[in-house]
């Protein structure tokens, strides 16, 4: 099995690492690919959509024609996880900030997101989150992520900060407010990888 991480922006390598330790520790054959054209989106058993500037990453989809690809892979099961901006990118809708940067969304998901509800680089934290499906606390690691503000339809929260949703699963999707490739926690990933 191949897992793509879409590499336009973000914590690519990070992803790839603790993609590639997931598989190691469920024992299963795989391996961790860059994704920057449709052909590698297309030969993916499974996808990530890092974090970065959600804005630019909108941008940068569509210029490498990943745009309409990425929606037909998540129409057709493929399971696709988004971190922080990936998060964004995923909702159907957006707040104020995501209208006027004109950020255009993936709108695979049904929930609707605040871009930067917990504020700048330097207002940046780890806290343990109580995660569905995870025994012990999980480090989520904040770095101006958004909020989820509200989910629908077939969409659920997983898991919550301060009683505000921070991951949340639609069939084959999830979404997170937080980086979990920069902590050394890899059950998240293993819970991805279980998707497939």
């Amino acid at each position: 099995m191949k897992i793509g991480i879409i590499a336009l922006q973000g914590a690519v390598p990070e992803h790839v690492s603790m993609t590639l330790q997931a598989l190691n520790n469920l024992g299963l054959k795989g391996e961790a690919v860059t994704v920057r054209q449709p052909a590698e989106l297309a030969a993916a058993s499974a996808l990530i959509l890092p974090g970065g500037e959600s804005t630019t990453i909108s941008k940068l989809l569509k210029r490498f024609e990943l745009y309409e690809p990425l929606i037909k892979a998540a129409e057709n099961g493929v399971p696709i996880m988004g971190t922080c901006a990936g998060c964004i990118l995923m909702a159907k809708e957006g707040d104020g900030e995501v209208e006027k940067t004109k950020t255009e969304l993936l709108k695979i998901m049904d929930m609707k997101v605040n871009r930067n509800a917990f504020g700048r680089q330097r207002e940046s934290f780890e806290t343990p989150l109580t995660i569905k499906g995870l025994v012990e606390p999980f480090p989520g690691i904040f770095i101006r992520g958004p909020l989820i503000e509200e989910v629908y339809g077939r969409c659920a929260a997983l898991a919550y900060y301060q009683e505000k949703i921070v991951m949340a699963r639609q069939d084959n999707l999830i979404a997170l407010s937080f980086h979990p490739e920069l902590s050394a926690d890899t059950r998240i990933h293993e819970m991805f990888l279980q998707m497939i």
